[in-house]
């Protein structure tokens, strides 16, 4: 509701300088830094100032004077220098909050496809996927929430190196294990895991890689059997890790299919065209086909001369290679196209994934008109490389609109460590935060952080609970773990590092996931507490008309809750142009901060005066609801009792 008020001020204000003074765009407005200057606040006077050669306060009066009555406000004031102060009708807000507080918004023109997850396929899942995939879901869901058309895509590097070092380590190190064997009889991604981290420091891995990505992407010999084998066994790990999380997707494309379905060599013959590409003759990258510095400097920020080896001089494609082709493809620039067959079904909605042979039916992916590809920040500079690609093709539309949603990685507090199981060094229990690498074997498997999440909290619910049935306390516990872990990864912006803290992420008390979703729970205990009195909710609409609503909300501890619980719109969309779903995490512990003031200061069932009681009620059932749909955007749920 308040974006909406938000919306129609700043175009009244934008319409009416363009008319009066000539000026275009003029019509952003700011939130004053006390509630007792209003709701909103216009400086646009003092960016007329110079133009006009006028002082703001004066230019403030002339638009106060010249804009007049706006729908929903009661009140414009000239304040300070030059501020126009803008206090809200507060029983007509009411009113419309009540009336509109189901409707959906208007849908987004433009489909929007968000990559995130992208786990190589040669291990399982660690912390710093959790964050990845968290983040990318939880922008997915802010943008279908204000009305945007989202594809999700889960990215499979399944012919790259991570893959064949695995490969490698089965053929150089276990050759006598039967790897169909061990994915009946292991939990096979934990294997890998270690068998990883062994083949890494092995001396001979360089040769053994080079071989193994050769015979993987030709589609030749017992290393690339075993690589599809590998990887589409883990694939499956990894997705019943993320629905945990309740994470999903709509297409799972494969590198595979890129070099299969001739994806790179149509990109190639582009980037050859367009001679944004060269073969070299000389030096170290004598052989390759490289990218000019120049072509990538300004994207980069790089002061460099080194040019970007885009194919290897033994033919061999880099990951920036196929990432042009399949960005390129990503918004139908390509003229190529992947062929379909579904993966599996989720709670009716079909997961598809890529193949090389052609299918019966199919569904259509790709042609977004903005995408988003969540990777760490460490891959900032081959994501510039990319983007720098399509620009040195001509297609610098869709480059302004390739948007790297870049974080920094996840490591464990010393604490948590400890109770994880991991072993540290008397001067790693020191630090504030200890790093983690799949590479080194050293880090926490994602299922043994949910699990361990689950267990602690399970120990809280049985503790309250000890007489609900043990899957009802699982189910609830399980709830409390996703919503702590969520919450955590989300709470920090994307720049900041993140010291993951079992202790803190499910604290009942704080900024923390379990206490937004305690705050639900209260706020549904007094429903509920109303209906074993045998009581209905009373009919909002029927009872509460605006002069009631003026009258309640003339309170002003009740028309600030109203209006923080009023701006989940405003939240999420402000999320949107960010690009920092921490807003909404921001928001939420907000909304739950005031809610619980409101709980600790008011008697709601005991209330006798009608019109207020009703009136608290309707801010209670509000507010939950609220908090319900906010938490939803944040993929947390409400647990039926914590």
């Amino acid at each position: 509701m308040f974006h909406s008020i938000e919306k129609n001020i700043s175009a009244r204000v934008a319409e009416y300088v363009r008319t009066k003074y000539g000026v275009q765009g003029a019509g952003a407005l700011e939130q004053p830094k006390q509630s007792s200057f209003g709701e909103l606040a216009i400086p646009v006077a003092f960016h007329l100032a110079r133009q006009l050669k006028q002082a703001p306060r004066a230019i403030a009066a002339e638009l106060v004077a010249g804009l007049g009555s706006i729908d929903g406000v009661a009140a414009l004031e000239v304040a300070g220098n030059g501020y126009i102060n803008v206090r809200l009708d507060r029983g007509a807000y009411g009113y419309a909050v009540l009336h509109t507080a189901d409707k959906a918004g208007e849908p987004v023109p433009g489909k929007i496809i968000v990559e995130h997850t992208n786990i190589n396929p040669n291990k399982a899942a660690h912390i710093g996927h959790l964050r990845n995939a968290v983040l990318g879901d939880t922008f997915v869901r802010m943008l279908r929430a204000s009305g945007r058309t989202v594809e999700v895509q889960n990215y499979i590097d399944n012919t790259g190196v991570q893959v064949a070092d695995v490969v490698a380590g089965f053929e150089h190190l276990r050759p006598q294990e039967d790897v169909e064997t061990l994915i009946k009889t292991t939990r096979f991604d934990y294997y890998c895991w270690n068998l990883y981290a062994e083949v890494s420091s092995h001396p001979e891995l360089k040769e053994w890689r080079r071989e193994t990505l050769h015979s993987i992407e030709h589609r030749t010999g017992q290393s690339a059997f075993l690589a599809a084998l590998i990887s589409e066994t883990i694939v499956n790990y990894h997705l019943a890790t993320m629905r945990k999380l309740d994470i999903s997707y709509d297409l799972l494309p494969r590198e595979s299919e890129i070099l299969y379905l001739k994806f790179w060599e149509t990109a190639f013959e582009q980037l050859k065209e367009r001679q944004a590409i060269y073969f070299e003759t000389e030096g170290k990258n004598k052989g390759c086909w490289v990218m000019p510095a120049s072509a990538f400097k300004e994207q980069t920020g790089e002061d460099t001369d080194d040019s970007k080896v885009i194919v290897r001089s033994n033919n061999t494609v880099t990951y920036v290679g196929k990432d042009i082709a399949y960005q390129l493809w990503k918004f139908g620039l390509l003229g190529k196209d992947f062929y379909y067959r579904p993966l599996r079904e989720v709670d009716g909605h079909i997961v598809y994934i890529t193949t090389g042979e052609p299918q019966p039916q199919a569904p259509s992916f790709g042609h977004g008109e903005w995408v988003y590809n969540v990777i760490d920040s460490r891959q900032s500079y081959l994501q510039d490389v990319v983007v720098a690609g399509l620009r040195a093709l001509g297609y610098n539309q869709q480059a302004d609109r390739s948007t790297h949603f870049s974080y920094e990685m996840v490591a464990l507090t010393p604490g948590t460590c400890v109770e994880l199981g991991i072993e540290l060094s008397e001067e790693d229990k020191k630090k504030t935060y200890v790093e983690v690498s799949g590479r080194k074997g050293l880090g926490v498997k994602a299922d043994d952080l949910i699990d361990k999440l689950i267990e602690k909290a399970l120990q809280e619910v049985d503790s309250r609970h000890s007489e609900a049935p043990a899957a009802e306390r699982l189910r609830i516990a399980t709830e409390i773990a996703i919503g702590a872990l969520r919450y955590f990864m989300l709470k920090f912006t994307r720049n900041s590092v993140i010291a993951f803290d079992l202790q803190e992420a499910l604290s009942f008390e704080g900024d923390t996931g379990p206490y937004v979703q305690y705050t639900a729970v209260r706020a549904g205990n007094i429903l509920r507490k109303l209906a074993e009195r045998g009581e209905a909710l009373p009919d909002f609409s029927a009872e509460l008309d605006q002069d009631a609503l003026a009258r309640q909300l003339a309170l002003e501890d009740y028309w600030q809750l109203l209006l923080m619980a009023s701006k989940s719109e405003s939240a999420i969309e402000r999320a949107i142009v960010s690009g920092e779903p921490a807003h909404v995490a921001k928001y939420a512990f907000q909304l739950a901060q005031a809610f619980n003031n409101f709980y600790h200061g008011t008697q709601v069932l005991s209330e006798e005066n009608r019109e207020k009681r009703v009136f608290l009620l309707w801010m209670t059932h509000y507010v939950r609801r609220q908090l319900e749909r906010t938490l939803a955007v944040l993929g947390i749920t409400v647990p039926a009792y914590m």
